[in-house]
């Protein structure tokens, strides 16, 4: 009986056991070469990510700085300080950055919704972080006798109680006596290196005026005189501040880890204060003659709404005398208040006439609205108020 023999042409023939362990391995070569390519990938997209994070972090916290710093000096009347307080860790200074007049042409930027206390000087004493110091002694206003536009902005940098970190920071923006907000997180100091540093300006005999550095064992510097440029804010330390013309920023943004998972980034820019040194200047005349009475009446919309119509024709200095009123400042307040507070709207000039319907009453209340009228010129000086007028919204 001839024995059966495998034929190797034959199909239905498999793999021998040395073919499958040949398969299996290479497969697992080829699987944890796989792997690894991935888990690299990862790793490096994951570094990736934290340094765009690091590097967002750090410009959003430098820029945000930056554009505030821009408006240093802008619109603050004479009188009042432009440089508050500088320090290594904080900065201090008036501007009329933010103006809550739908019409204002001086502030920098427009917010309708800015709360009263965030568009005008401090009418309260303001606690300067990591200073241990309060500003302003007195009160500070424009031509006309109002409240001053310029508020005070803050920047400070102190220790980030919030992490497990010893040595990060957390850089706070604050207007005013408001509540500071937070900009960024996981900040540090490069070195020994302060946060800020300032330059002043300085004339020297035969030369053109250039920026000095002012030592750090100067800083701070705190205008603790009432009146900028008075004859008491001359020669002493706190006046050295009016000289500041830049300021440099330098600080360390991280991912908020250590070790070797650490990811760093660090800036170090001198900021330019173009305005520094400037100061309101009454070139327009004298203060501006309104001439004008202001008429107040409740009116129903044909919708069926409720308006105090506002009327008023231009003012005496706008259709003649100086010619120079550029606006119309309405001020609102409820009986039986006697404070007007901020102006609560403003008008361009430019008309034959004028008319402001106040949609901003409240109806079924019985309350009694006030209401005045200022024109105001391009120094910018308010005239004196109109006689108030009164309307009742039942």
């Amino acid at each position: 009986m001839n024995a059966l023999r495998s034929n190797p042409a034959d199909p239905r023939a498999g793999f021998t056991l040395i073919e499958l362990l040949i398969v299996v391995m290479v497969f697992g070569i080829v699987t944890a070469g796989a792997l690894g390519f991935m888990t690299a990938q990862n790793n490096a997209f994951n570094k990736g990510a934290d340094r765009l994070m690091v590097v967002q972090n750090l410009r959003y916290a430098y820029q945000t700085m930056e554009i505030d710093l821009l408006t240093f000096g802008t619109n603050v009347p004479e009188g009042q300080p432009s440089m508050v307080y500088a320090g290594e860790d904080v900065i201090a200074f008036s501007a009329d950055h933010t103006s809550n007049l739908k019409n204002d042409p001086s502030a920098v930027y427009i917010d309708t919704d800015a709360p009263k206390g965030w568009v005008t000087a401090p009418r309260k004493k303001v606690s300067i972080p990591n200073a241990g110091v309060n500003w302003p002694d007195t009160l500070y206003t424009q031509f006309g006798g109002q409240n001053s536009p310029a508020e005070l902005i803050i920047f400070y940098f102190e220790p980030d109680t919030t992490t497990s970190r010893t040595d990060d920071y957390v850089l706070m923006r604050q207007v005013n006596d408001k509540k500071p907000e937070v900009l960024a997180r996981n900040l540090l100091k490069s070195g020994s290196t302060p946060f800020l540093r300032y330059f002043r300006r300085r004339t020297f005999v035969g030369a053109t005026s250039t920026l000095d550095s002012i030592p750090d064992s100067e800083i701070p510097l705190f205008h603790a005189e009432k009146l900028h440029g008075s004859p008491a804010d001359t020669g002493i330390a706190g006046a050295k501040g009016d000289s500041i013309r830049a300021v440099r920023v330098t600080f360390v943004s991280t991912n908020g880890l250590t070790g070797e998972n650490e990811r760093t980034a660090e800036i170090s820019r001198v900021i330019h204060l173009p305005n520094a040194g400037q100061t309101v200047v009454q070139s327009c005349g004298d203060q501006p003659i309104l001439g004008t009475n202001l008429v107040a009446a409740l009116v129903t919309l044909p919708s069926g709404d409720q308006v105090v119509r506002l009327q008023w024709l231009p003012a005496t200095d706008e259709t003649m005398g100086e010619q120079d009123v550029i606006r119309y400042v309405i001020y609102r307040r409820e009986a039986p208040s006697t404070d007007w507070g901020d102006p609560y709207q403003s008008i361009p000039a430019g008309s034959a006439n004028y008319t402001f319907d106040d949609a901003g009453i409240v109806t079924g209340q019985g309350i009694e609205y006030e209401y005045a009228l200022s024109a105001q010129d391009c120094t910018p000086a308010l005239s004196e108020m109109s006689d108030e007028r009164s309307v009742v919204v039942p």
